[in-house]
């Protein structure tokens, strides 16, 4: 049995070393709006709370955390901390606890041209399955500038497992451009 009441993915949170940053690079090259901020400088002194509660050193800071919206996808909670044992480099995708973010796009050339334009750090050229379940979708990794792995992704025709889900009664995977289709 899964927990009951589940839905789905309602955010992702992430931490960066610069919220205005972060932000205003999410805003200006995904086009995220930002919601709203959630708290400033929360801390709880003379107490384990953050450690109990958060698993960080319980003299941590958060400075500062706000919810974005990039498109139909899921909501983004974007936090900066202060922490006296904090890692300044983010993961890579082979650590443990490594990801990435994917954000849909209609036309791949488009956008790799966009991101570059912008001074985007892209990961290589864009790289299209030839077999399998993907077959249909092609991606390319591109880079925060603190870091951070991102990804877009796109198949205008869909993808061997979508194209027979949708026929076979299978669970779809989401599609932040179709989302009625894609949706319980």
């Amino acid at each position: 049995m899964p927990m009951p009441g589940m839905r789905g993915m309602e955010h992702i949170g992430f931490t960066v070393p610069d919220i205005d940053e972060a932000c205003t690079f999410f805003e200006e090259i995904l086009g995220a709006e930002t919601l709203y901020t959630a708290a400033t400088n929360f801390r709880v002194d003379d107490s384990d709370w953050m450690f109990e509660h958060l698993n960080v050193d319980p003299r941590c800071v958060i400075t500062e955390f706000r919810y974005m919206r990039v498109g139909n996808g899921t909501n983004l909670e974007v936090f900066q901390y202060e922490a006296p044992d904090q890692a300044k480099q983010p993961p890579k995708n082979s650590d443990i606890g490594g990801h990435h973010l994917a954000f849909y796009v209609d036309d791949m050339d488009a956008a790799i041209a966009f991101l570059k334009e912008k001074g985007v750090k892209v990961l290589g050229d864009p790289t299209s399955y030839t077999e399998g379940p993907n077959l249909g979708l092609t991606w390319c990794y591109f880079m925060a500038p603190w870091g951070q792995q991102l990804e877009i992704v796109s198949a205008p025709k869909g993808t061997v497992y979508d194209n027979e889900a949708k026929t076979s009664g299978k669970t779809r995977l989401f599609h932040p451009g179709k989302v009625a289709e894609t949706t319980i």
